[in-house]
């Protein structure tokens, strides 16, 4: 049997975000798009989750090129974190170069990354693959699909994106070259499962721009709306609605004020004269005549918009004569968080719009008849839906039945399962690499693990309680002690008689310890752990954490 392509998903299956594909054919691997996703409830502490790229690190010598399709940090935000251990080119489209740079800037590791800038419509040769880079429309400008040809045949990866027939900018994505390359023959098609299950068409980005002309008109408040910064279509078409209504644009937030600054000098924002002014200088305007653009619209809590609700902003506070809007939708999970802004916006006496309430954000995701449009100009052979819960590729697996792919070439995979293209242009799941996810936290990569979450599970629950005692050496007996201390389990000093009883469970402990002639002090230590454990438990029907601490003089 020849020697098939590897698909090799290490991220965006089963999950939202963390998106990565590696390529590999005989000694030559290509990466698309590198990653990260947020961490959930449960990963206490933990700042972002990236891929695990082992297999990549044992394979790098192969590596000839990671590609970007565009500039979220669900396709981007892994890749200083990646490139700390690859060498290799990363070919990306300008906007997405320029957010890059600044991301690689915050990291120092500006001068070790080859960024490779390219326009749709390039073709890059990268070992013995040819990859062509196809216009598409998304909410972030100079997105990309790739379409990628090995020696055994020719598969297309969408990336995210829509079909927006009246875009802000540029084109509409190039539905030409689809059709064009179903005509050549796909042999496998990688596409976007986010928007699966919304039937119709994603709305035009023009529509918001509507919404916003309307909320503009009229309004004698002041405007301060938050959206995502690396929206540089919605943040175009606020400065447009703040012009036309004399209205001075200022902005806040360091991702909003970064993004801003590169999609202007890039071209891809224009500001009009005399529009933008230093947010130092809006007390010297009405507030009828100001248009605040503001990160912060999935409540996080150190975003300008937070720090604006609740008080903490130095130059801006809510209050009654002002009109929020929340241009964006929320990140599954940060649902929580949106609503006690929200509430608190209220709670301030401003008055808030959001996407329930009007059509101030639509989706940057294909919706059904758009994934149907893609299928069917591109006749894949075979088909792998990604970029989704499995949920989203179960209902995107079925919907490219429908358009005619048939079952046994529809592949519902997992992440670090192998997907093979063969000559013939059949496909076949076969074997597994190394995969998972790595958690950062701070400047540590990768060194919190699941014990480490557990503990800090255990810890948010039912809180640490600490033993201290001294023994001597040579007989184990007691010389000092017990000391104890709640964090997190009880208010020590209402809980004088639970705290006594821990006290003369210790002791019982080591005096069984030394009566046994058991000087080990890890030994006392467990014991310590398991009587003490097991009070707690028969007494207050808790588990907190027990950390006994055992001093050898």
């Amino acid at each position: 049997m020849s020697k098939p392509l590897k698909i090799i998903p290490l991220g965006g299956l089963n999950e939202i975000g963390k998106n990565m594909t590696a390529y590999e054919y005989g000694n030559d691997i290509i990466v698309v798009d590198a990653g990260v996703a947020f961490p959930d409830d449960e990963m206490f502490g933990v700042d972002l989750v990236i891929p695990d790229i082992t297999y990549l690190v044992k394979n790098k010598s192969k590596v000839r090129g990671l590609f970007i399709t565009h500039g979220h940090e669900d396709h981007i935000g892994a890749l200083p974190y990646v490139m700390r251990d690859l060498d290799c080119p990363v070919y990306c489209t300008r906007l997405t170069a320029g957010i890059l740079e600044i991301r690689l800037i915050e990291h120092q590791m500006l001068d070790k990354v080859n960024l490779v800038r390219i326009d749709a419509g390039d073709i890059i040769d990268a070992g013995c693959f040819t990859v062509e880079a196809i216009h598409v429309n998304h909410s972030i400008a100079d997105a990309v699909a790739y379409a990628i040809t090995s020696p055994v045949g020719l598969v297309v990866q969408t990336g995210d994106f829509k079909i927006d027939t009246t875009p802000i900018q540029g084109d509409i994505t190039d539905l030409t070259r689809f059709g064009e390359l179903g005509r050549e023959g796909v042999d496998l098609l990688l596409s976007d499962s986010t928007n699966v299950e919304r039937p119709g068409y994603a709305m035009s980005e023009r529509m918001v721009g509507r919404s916003l002309e309307a909320l503009f008109s009229g309004c004698d408040k002041r405007i301060i709306v938050s959206t995502f910064a690396s929206n540089v279509h919605r943040i175009q078409q606020i400065i447009n609605a703040a012009y036309k209504h004399d209205r001075k644009v200022a902005v806040t937030g360091r991702s909003m004020e970064n993004i801003l600054n590169v999609a202007s000098n890039l071209g891809y924002i224009e500001i009009p004269p005399d529009t933008l002014i230093d947010l130092s200088k809006i007390r010297q305007y009405p507030k009828n005549k100001l248009c605040i653009i503001s990160t912060g619209s999935q409540g996080e809590p150190m975003s300008a918009l937070y720090r604006m609700a609740f008080s903490g902003h130095r130059q801006i506070v809510i209050q009654e004569d002002d009109l929020v809007i929340l241009s964006s939708s929320a990140i599954p999970g940060n649902e929580k968080s949106i609503y006690r802004l929200i509430n608190e916006l209220f709670r301030k006496g401003a008055e808030v719009i959001y996407e329930k309430l009007d059509a101030v954000h639509v989706s940057g995701h294909a919706c059904e008849e758009e994934l149907k449009t893609i299928l069917a100009l591109t006749k894949p052979r075979n088909f792998m839906p990604v970029h989704g819960e499995y949920r989203h590729l179960k209902a995107h697996a079925e919907l490219a039945e429908e358009c005619g792919v048939s079952p046994k070439n529809i592949f519902i995979n997992e992440i670090g399962r192998v997907l093979e293209l063969y000559p013939d242009g059949k496909c076949r799941l076969n074997g597994v690499v190394p995969s998972g996810r790595l958690l950062v936290d701070g400047f540590g990569v990768g060194d919190v693990g699941s014990v480490v979450l557990r503990d800090r599970k255990l810890l948010s629950q039912d809180g640490l309680l600490t033993t201290v005692v001294a023994v001597s050496g040579p007989d184990g007996s007691l010389v000092a002690g017990p000391d104890i201390v709640s964090r997190g389990f009880v208010y020590m000093k209402g809980s004088e008689e639970i705290i006594e009883e821990i006290r003369l469970a210790v002791l019982e402990t080591v005096g069984n310890c030394q009566r046994m002639h058991v000087t080990d002090p890890i030994t006392i230590k467990g014991s310590i752990s398991d009587d003490i454990k097991e009070l707690l438990y028969q007494k207050t029907k808790r588990n907190p954490m027990v950390l006994p601490v055992i001093l050898t003089v």
